[in-house]
């Protein structure tokens, strides 16, 4: 794809990036064929080629952007999806990333807009002030009808009740059983330790039994993606750069930083091409993306052993699009379950989102559930006894449309293993 950006722009080392993205473009229209979007709306400009054109429009036309650019970036899921099927490489993820933090830095919402982008970006990364917020939408229940727009459907996603606190929420050292075959460094994440402790538990007491020291670091925190994908790139790089400082004077004594949530796995990851023009960090978060591990890829290095699943369960693997599309890890954790002796089953459409990323089921409500009601049918077709992923967003967003029980990976696989009975199958 052609572009003509000015010398001036080009000196935007962010530009400079995009320009090399969207050259990177053959406009051959693969990635339509994958994008949930343009699957449900039909729409060339909700499709990755489409807003390709319009992004590049943006940055080489500068100052406001459009109501209609605005509008179908917004629609975009960040899935990733067209990158796994783009055969020319485009970088979408970097291109959108940076579309984003540009509209959020020329483009004036309405105020209900910005009102609910703020709250989301203020409360979702503090562990504190969100399970405050959650403690009043349960107390408050019945006045939630009475909420304009979203805030309406927000509250009714508070959980009835909060579960006990994460076991990483605090600085932490989780001895090795046996011989230490492996140190690392644990995220314990923002969201995920208030709406699902048990999954950094699982993680925790499987590591452990393998032979891996888990250590929980003061000072990190939540990874920075719930900002990132909302534009507001300063608090994005502020909550990267806690967990860069927390982890920098420990990184030549870990074999990998653990991520439990693939959505934050993913953001980690990049935080070497965050920081790649910052001076002071580009080192460090080099070494800590390239030392980031999903838990399943970790598990997959320790090789648990094999034997009978407990009650001899078929499970569903979802397969989050933060893990098999951003990340590129997809075998492992259905490997990691059929060593374990469960039956695995796949539903059609793997490739497609559920519809959560992050905070779009918030922002974008009737798509995401359109996007939902596909998975769960598709799921649910597979007749299985539980639902598997490894992504606290997907995680919630699938259980709020079925009934079959849904937990991560990890809480399958430490059961296999000797640990707890998962919660969701208590009823079986």
């Amino acid at each position: 794809m052609q572009t003509s950006f000015s010398p001036e722009q080009l000196a935007d080392p962010d530009n400079a990036s995009s320009e090399k993205i969207i050259r990177t473009c053959v406009h051959c229209g693969f990635c339509t064929a994958t994008c949930p979007t343009y699957l449900l709306l039909g729409d060339e400009l909700d499709s990755p080629r489409g807003r390709i054109y319009l992004m590049k429009e943006m940055l080489e036309k500068g100052g406001p952007p459009s109501p209609r650019t605005v509008e179908h970036v917004d629609r975009c899921l960040s899935c990733l999806s067209c990158m796994t099927t783009c055969p020319s490489g485009v970088n979408y993820m970097h291109l959108v990333d940076h579309a984003r933090a540009y509209i959020e830095a020329h483009h004036v919402r309405p105020w209900p807009e910005r009102l609910l982008r703020n709250l989301l970006a203020g409360l979702l990364p503090d562990r504190a002030g969100f399970r405050a917020a959650l403690r009043l939408a349960q107390a408050t229940r019945p006045l939630h009808g009475l909420l304009p727009g979203r805030l309406k459907g927000m509250a009714a996603m508070a959980p009835a009740r909060l579960p006990g606190r994460d076991v990483a929420e605090a600085p932490r050292v989780f001895p090795a059983e046996g011989q230490r075959r492996m140190r690392v460094a644990l995220l314990a994440g923002c969201v995920q330790p208030v709406l699902a402790p048990e999954i950094n538990g699982a993680a925790i007491r499987l590591l452990n039994r393998l032979g891996a020291e888990v250590v929980v670091f003061a000072g990190s925190g939540c990874c920075g993606a719930l900002p990132h994908h909302l534009g507001k790139a300063d608090q994005a790089r502020a909550l990267a750069s806690a967990n860069i400082a927390a982890w920098r004077g420990e990184l030549d004594d870990l074999d990998a930083i653990v991520v439990t949530a693939s959505g934050c796995g993913t953001s980690v990851k990049d935080y070497g091409f965050l920081f790649r023009e910052d001076a002071e960090l580009a080192a460090d978060a080099a070494q800590v993306s390239a030392l980031a591990r999903d838990v399943s890829e970790v598990l997959a290095m320790l090789e648990p052993p094999g034997g009978p699943a407990p009650m001899g369960l078929t499970v569903a693997y979802h397969s989050a699009c933060s893990l098999q599309h951003g990340q590129g890890v997809s075998e492992a954790p259905k490997a990691l379950l059929r060593a374990a002796g469960f039956t695995v089953v796949e539903p059609r459409e793997a490739h497609i989102c559920c519809g959560s990323a992050g905070t779009y089921n918030l922002l974008q409500p009737e798509l995401a559930g359109a996007l939902r009601d596909r998975k769960v049918a598709n799921l649910s077709a597979t007749r299985p006894d539980v639902i598997a992923s490894g992504n606290i967003g997907c995680l919630t967003q699938i259980a709020g449309g079925t009934e079959i029980p849904v937990v991560h990976t990890v809480e399958l696989l430490d059961w296999a293993m000797g640990g707890p009975r998962p919660a969701a199958l208590s009823s079986r």
